[in-house]
């Protein structure tokens, strides 16, 4: 068996059950593919194949579904993402246009990815340790309440409400805003805390105590600004895939609500040379997702955040890849604002 047919022939047969669901023989192959060979020699082709373990026979008698090394011979034999169409593009650009902070650009991204690819999509927050402070607000909501208001470089946005212990009229509380901002722009938010709890003791007397607790608040922030989170959509796909879990589909949406598990996956996917990064099967170091896989990519300014989405191995490898792909694409211009 030459490798090039080899390949047409797993490629084949991966195409198939994955559109299909169900395991694949010679005969269909012969009538769905134009594989210039008869039905005999695909038998054999297929005996090949599955000696080398890349296809199995899930019955006995039945065709041949691909094994995790499988999909990865096909994955790593992509040479290129296709494009998406431009009705799939126009699709993104309406389910993105119109984010109005972060979050909500987040929460739009990962349901259109979920829509695009019918898998659960996730996207991890912009790392926030380097990002730095673009702006900070007081405002006063009673007597000795303040809402404290922090917002990065990368448009996340942290607010908290803290007791400042004594009264301070508008004027003061704009004094105040006005020392920490000077003090603390620009800085990196692992810098913030340190920063600002120097500052107190640059401003009047009568309102060191006060600024100490605003400090406090700002260090607080800063320290919700570095938490590693994810945003997530389309678990109910994942739940109608559930044919696609031959043992159970319970660990893998234990790993999902886990979401330290996803966290740690995606930091340690290493990208290929088309900038995508593919976790099939039992390549998954987590047992959870060992009937799973995850396609992911990078996105946003430096690159340090991952997208992706989470299926079954029964998955259309191509179409998702394309999809993780463009929608970072559109993700990482609207940070880059």
């Amino acid at each position: 068996m030459s490798e090039p047919r080899k390949l047409e022939v797993l490629r084949a047969i991966v195409e198939d059950y994955v559109h299909t669901r169900e395991p694949v023989g010679s005969k269909a192959l012969v009538e769905r593919h134009h594989l210039g060979v008869s039905s005999a020699t695909i038998r054999n082709d297929m005996a090949a194949l599955e000696e080398e373990g890349l296809i199995a026979a899930p019955h006995t008698s039945s065709g041949r579904i691909p094994t995790d090394k499988g999909y990865r011979l096909f994955v790593d034999q992509l040479s290129s993402v296709k494009p998406l169409s431009a009705a799939e593009r126009r699709a993104i650009s309406v389910l993105l246009e119109g984010s109005t902070n972060l979050d909500d650009v987040l929460e739009r991204t990962v349901r259109a990815l979920a829509h695009l690819t019918n898998q659960v999509a996730v996207v991890q927050y912009p790392r926030s340790a380097t990002a730095t402070v673009r702006h900070i607000e007081f405002v006063s909501l009673a007597a000795r309440q303040v809402l404290v208001v922090l917002i990065l470089a990368s448009g996340k946005v942290e607010q908290t409400v803290i007791d400042i212990g004594a009264s301070v009229d508008d004027a003061a509380l704009a004094g105040l805003r006005q020392v920490f901002l000077a003090g603390i722009s620009g800085l990196a938010v692992s810098q913030l805390a340190e920063a600002a709890a120097g500052l107190p003791a640059t401003v009047p007397p009568d309102v060191q105590g006060p600024a100490a607790r605003l400090a406090q608040g700002l260090a607080l922030l800063a320290r919700h600004a570095r938490d590693d989170r994810i945003v997530m959509a389309g678990t109910a796909n994942l739940a109608r895939s559930n044919n696609d879990f031959p043992l159970s589909i319970g660990p893998v949406l234990d790993a999902l609500e886990e979401q330290v598990v996803l966290l740690r996956l995606l930091e340690a996917m290493a990208q290929d040379s088309l900038g995508m990064a593919v976790v099939i099967g039992r390549e998954n170091p987590h047992d959870s997702l060992s009937e799973a896989s995850v396609v992911a990519t990078s996105y946003g300014p430096g690159e340090t955040a991952k997208l992706g989405v989470v299926g079954p191995t029964r998955m259309d490898y191509p179409n998702t890849m394309s999809s993780v792909r463009a929608v970072a694409q559109y993700l990482s211009r609207i940070l880059a604002g």
